[in-house]
């Protein structure tokens, strides 16, 4: 496997309420520290009067260990009010991949895992049919395959939540698993289950949306990745795109445009989550650059 070549860097995510100074109280503990900020980025929201900012420094000379960052940053955090974490873009998180019967997706996602475009680990891919194995098998990533009916939902998902803890996961990924998950699922993973939903939210929810847009005659089709909460198809939107379609364009067309937003939109939101570059606050996300 290509893994590439990955700087260790730390990764400093805040929200806070915005006041002024939040910027220079944050460079200047890297500073004081001897951290030096390679990518600084930050976003006030006026209607929550919010502020959220990403910054990535080198630690290379930091006169603390990362492992005491919390120790000496809480004092300041506590009085500026801020909730935060501190990630290492050299962690490799362990992703989980649950599937169904459509595998364009779930390949899109294994190509790119192997050729290095994203830093993580898979344990296992989950799937509630067997046609995927294969696919599975020629990556060499364990295959699991739990089926899911009416009468052994909750069986199913305790079989599945069992599993990710077995494999440590740390974010799971829906690339077109088509099986709604209960509240205790995804209470189990809150803010760590990706989705990707085959129109551009919030049209079209729930169940061939493309035959919803079709019958509609819309114009522009989408994609979204999203995180998955409690409510079907209505978490914070992580990415979409659109492509434009026509009268000529029947619903097999509709599939196929869309077939292709939805590796791309699902593969930008993976990414983007791996590399920290993400953000919630509400039902809505930030996406830094």
């Amino acid at each position: 496997m290509n893994t590439g070549s990955v700087k260790n860097t730390a990764i400093l995510l805040v929200t806070c309420p915005d006041r002024k100074g939040l910027v220079a109280a944050i460079a200047d503990f890297v500073l004081q520290h001897n951290g030096n900020i390679l990518h600084a980025d930050e976003h006030g929201d006026p209607e929550s009067r919010l502020f959220l900012m990403r910054v990535e420094f080198d630690p290379s000379e930091f006169d603390i260990e990362l492992s005491e960052f919390t120790r000496h940053f809480s004092p300041i955090a506590g009085k500026l009010g801020m909730n935060w974490r501190l990630a290492q873009s050299s962690y490799r998180p362990k992703m989980t991949i649950l599937v169904s019967k459509y595998d364009h997706c779930l390949v899109d996602l294994l190509y790119r895992h192997k050729s290095g475009e994203l830093h993580c680990d898979i344990p296992l891919i989950i799937s509630n049919h067997p046609d995927t194995k294969p696919i599975a098998d020629f990556y060499q990533i364990p295959f699991f395959f739990v089926p899911v009916d009416d009468r052994n939902k909750q069986e199913a998902e305790q079989k599945i939540l069992a599993m990710l803890k077995e494999h440590n996961t740390d974010f799971i990924v829906l690339a077109r698993y088509m099986q709604i998950l209960s509240d205790q699922f995804v209470a189990a993973y809150p803010s760590c289950v990706i989705n990707i939903h085959h129109s551009f939210l919030p049209a079209f929810v729930g169940a061939k949306p493309y035959h919803q847009a079709f019958a509609r005659g819309v114009k522009l089709i989408g994609a979204t990745s999203h995180y998955v909460t409690e409510v079907l198809d209505d978490g914070p939107i992580i990415e979409q795109d659109v492509v434009r379609i026509s009268h000529r364009d029947t619903v097999n067309d509709l599939l196929q445009k869309g077939r292709d937003l939805e590796k791309i939109v699902l593969s930008r939101a993976v990414r983007w989550h791996v590399e920290n570059r993400i953000l919630l606050y509400g039902k809505r996300t930030v996406v830094f650059d």
